[in-house]
């Protein structure tokens, strides 16, 4: 396939016009400014006139057993995870979990998404299922927790979680565009034994082992009264942080748990509409120490799931907050922005050559329509990518060379069979 005239986005942030790109099977084969590549006899040819490419975004932290709570959390008090999250999440079936991977996969499609690694939750063969189909590039896990207080329907013991694991890895690792990794929910819902055993688990595999992490200011407290220590200060004396953990949200953390992230090269990922109910993440000393920060949107039930709504979150709260304490405007750059919805998610998917538009890299790739009002003329195209782009300015999404949507039909699922289960599903509820 060659793209002709178009413009892209490199891998310093930076947009470079007039330029023809070619991919070949799956991967990015050579870059030239227009009119140095001719078409091969019987290649696919698409014209970039009022395009810009650029590397698809990776929702670093999302729920897909969670699609179907929309409306249900937004003005919610104390720990919503505990309180609304769960008790829907026990109520799933293989039905109803299949229409909340279907919904999420069109709704992370149509948003430029292309890449995503969920939390876990419960059915997960099913979203499995669906994730295969829909050619979005996936590390998923199961829900992992032994609190006998939980609902009887998701109760698990230690051997019963670590079965539950072993088997949904053994069953889609490296399926298509899926990989999976172990999870552990919260530090709060696990035993120690159960710690030591999932992450040896995952350790054996050189999986990635996600954990929500100092979340909640309850959560926190609650951790120190029971092991006499803070979140990460009690993984590191268990030995459990590395450099394939990934430690969703870290809002709450001190000085001593940041040198440990960082020491450790561990994961953190970013939620801002979600976050923002909660605290403040410290990100000038996390960004000071170079922990690799990715973004996340925390699930649709968290004011959907465009990361390009998050991006905007997060300046303004860090600007807000942050920069103006340290009168510092550039505190968070649009280029800072783009890094940790394209590279630093990237990097969390296991492979050596994504979220890069360069020869040798996967062609997992966004098209923006950017001849519109809303978009056009700019100044500077980086800063209104992160300005101004919404969801539907996503003309096509491609996956290893793939078209997931062109001239935006969605062609892996069908969307109206879909959307008339969404219409069933709500009359119901």
């Amino acid at each position: 396939m060659l793209l002709q005239d178009i413009a892209y986005l490199d891998e310093t942030m930076e947009v470079k016009e007039h330029q023809d790109i070619r991919i070949q099977d799956t991967c990015i084969h050579e870059i030239a400014n227009h009119g140095c590549l001719s078409p091969y006899p019987k290649e696919e040819c698409l014209s970039g006139k009022g395009l810009l490419v650029m590397p698809g975004l990776c929702d670093a932290h999302m729920h897909t057993g969670q699609q179907l709570l929309k409306g249900c959390v937004l003005d919610a008090s104390g720990m919503i995870w505990k309180d609304i999250m769960l008790p829907f999440e026990s109520t799933l079936t293989d039905e109803i979990m299949q229409l909340n991977a279907e919904l999420a996969a069109l709704e992370m499609i149509r948003n430029g998404t292309t890449s995503f690694l969920d939390a876990g939750s419960y059915h997960m063969d099913a979203a499995a299922k669906i994730y295969a189909q829909s050619g979005l590039r996936a590390q998923l896990t199961c829900s992992t927790m032994d609190d006998a207080s939980l609902p009887i329907q998701i109760q698990d013991d230690v051997e019963s979680a670590l079965a539950k694991n072993d088997a949904f890895y053994d069953t889609w690792h490296q399926k298509g565009n899926l990989k999976v990794s172990y999870s552990l929910r919260t530090l709060l819902s696990v035993s120690e034994r159960l710690i030591k055993e999932i992450h040896a688990h995952a350790k054996a595999r050189n999986a990635l082992l996600q954990v929500h992490m100092n979340e909640y200011e309850q959560e926190v407290h609650a951790v120190i009264a029971k092991y006499g220590m803070r979140p990460y200060t009690y993984l590191d004396q268990l030995k459990i942080l590395d450099e394939r953990f990934v430690g969703a949200h870290s809002l709450i953390v001190d000085v001593e748990e940041i040198s440990l992230m960082q020491k450790h090269h561990t994961h953190v990922v970013l939620c801002p509409f979600s976050n923002s109910a909660k605290a403040l993440a410290p990100y000038p000393t996390l960004k000071k120490q170079g922990l690799l920060l990715a973004l996340g949107s925390d699930g649709s039930a968290h004011g959907g799931l465009s990361l390009w709504n998050e991006m905007r979150q997060l300046r303004c709260m860090i600007h807000v907050t942050h920069g103006i304490a340290n009168h510092d405007r550039h505190i968070l750059s649009a280029k800072e922005l783009l890094h940790m919805a394209i590279t630093n998610g990237t990097a969390l998917m296991q492979e050596k050559n994504l979220g890069c538009i360069k020869p040798g890299y996967l062609a997992d790739l966004i098209f923006l329509n950017i001849h519109q009002p809303h978009l056009y003329p700019s100044g500077n195209l980086t800063n209104t990518l992160v300005e101004c782009v919404e969801g539907h300015d996503v003309l096509h999404s491609m996956v290893n060379g793939k078209w997931l949507m062109k001239d935006h039909k969605i062609l892996t699922l069908d969307e109206k069979a879909i959307f008339q289960k969404a219409v069933a599903f709500q009359r119901k509820s």
